[in-house]
């Protein structure tokens, strides 16, 4: 939970009236590098802008596409990285695994001759 933009300028202010960041951490039961980075910025960040390191989307799209029923270690080993990290990459891009319903066996039940 973020500190609203109020409780940082009271703190700041503190600090500004004469009470050091250490005794204003005390006093607010805050950390000192919470004080230190609400110097640099007053405002919390609400998005982290930074592109895909290890899987690039264009790579992860085209193997999806060609390789749709693949398991996800598969596809790691292909693209060079962890199962969770293309776990994560999917998620991101919002594909999600879906049940192939040739395979299931409530179907076979259902197209059967026998009645129960």
């Amino acid at each position: 939970m973020t500190y609203s933009i109020d409780f940082r300028k009271q703190v700041l202010r503190s600090i500004k009236d004469g009470m050091t960041i250490r005794e204003a951490a005390n006093f607010y039961q805050l950390s000192t590098s919470s004080i230190h980075s609400w110097q640099q910025s007053l405002v919390p960040k609400t998005t982290r802008n930074k592109a895909p390191t290890k899987i690039s989307n264009e790579a992860l799209l085209k193997d999806v596409e060609q390789h749709p029923d693949e398991y996800m270690y598969e596809r790691a080993q292909r693209l060079g990285c962890s199962k969770s990290g293309i776990e994560s990459a999917l998620k991101r891009l919002g594909i999600s695994q879906k049940k192939d319903l040739r395979a299931s066996k409530s179907l076979s039940d259902q197209n059967s001759d026998i009645s129960r």
